[in-house]
């Protein structure tokens, strides 16, 4: 394979275990990469404001990118790019989660708005970001305006899986539609997904594709497997991620990605 000049991996499910821990090994990974000039990004469906406990120990210097790339932020969380949910895809999107008994959630700017507090994963979404939901009554034309993703948790799997599908096909051109877990279904901006982070590190830095790495573990990683030289999924992903990467590592809880790193970058 090609030498590797950038390297950008999603979060959870990859870079962090299943319990949303950063490990040693992978935090010893991402120092090797800038010790040998190789650039590191991430690319996550949380919000940008719920990454940034990753910042300062992966010494995180590149845009990394929040909403599965619907928003760029430098390290500073500044914003380098952003882009919002047309408000009638989003208008449909609560509207049929809430057809479907799914309590979903808004994210605008930096607030994580719910209407349910008790509703499905809010307690494990607030462990991961480390930021309180906000709850509202309702969500107002204006909150719909402003969404930036739109998530509906669940833990019916199946359910999510279904009403993934059928939003895929009514707001084909309106929104893009993915899971970001087998648990939730991510509303993003139409033409966004995380190919878009891979697209801009290529440009800004001169890098091209083929000495791109990227790893993933589930469907809305695809699009950043599609920009990549070369993709790593984790032992955790499904066949269908598997399917689309060059190598298969360990899972997320064996520091599946510290041995891709060191394996597929950093083997002389």
């Amino acid at each position: 394979m090609s030498k590797i000049s950038l390297v950008v991996s999603d979060v959870d499910g990859t870079l962090v275990t299943h319990d949303k821990v950063l490990t040693d090994g992978a935090i010893a990974a991402v120092e090797r990469l800038h010790a040998r000039g190789i650039g590191f990004s991430i690319c996550s469906s949380r919000p940008p404001f719920g990454l940034r406990m990753l910042i300062e120990p992966l010494r995180l210097a590149l845009p990394f990118g929040g909403y599965n790339g619907g928003e760029i932020v430098a390290s500073d969380l500044t914003i380098v790019e952003q882009k919002l949910i047309p408000p009638d895809a989003a208008k449909q999107a609560v509207s049929t989660f809430q057809a479907h008994h799914i309590d979903c959630w808004l994210f605008v700017g930096n607030e994580w708005l719910i209407a349910n507090p008790a509703g499905a994963h809010v307690a494990h979404e607030t462990r991961t970001v480390q930021t309180p939901p906000t709850v509202v009554p309702i969500f107002t034309d204006t909150h719909l305006a402003a969404a930036g993703k739109i998530v509906g948790p669940s833990d019916d799997h199946e359910l999510v899986a279904r009403v993934t599908a059928l939003l895929q096909d009514a707001l084909a051109g309106g929104a893009n539609v993915a899971r970001s877990q087998p648990y939730y279904c991510d509303v993003v901006p139409p033409g966004i997904d995380k190919g878009r982070l891979v697209a801009l590190l290529a440009q800004r830095l001169g890098v091209p594709r083929e000495e791109i790495l990227v790893l993933g573990d589930m469907e809305n990683d695809l699009e950043m497997f599609r920009m990549a030289g070369f993709a790593v999924a984790m032992g955790n992903a499904s066949d269908v991620v598997k399917r689309a990467a060059q190598a298969v590592t360990l899972s997320n809880d064996e520091d599946g990605f510290a041995a891709a790193i060191e394996r597929y970058v950093l083997d002389d």
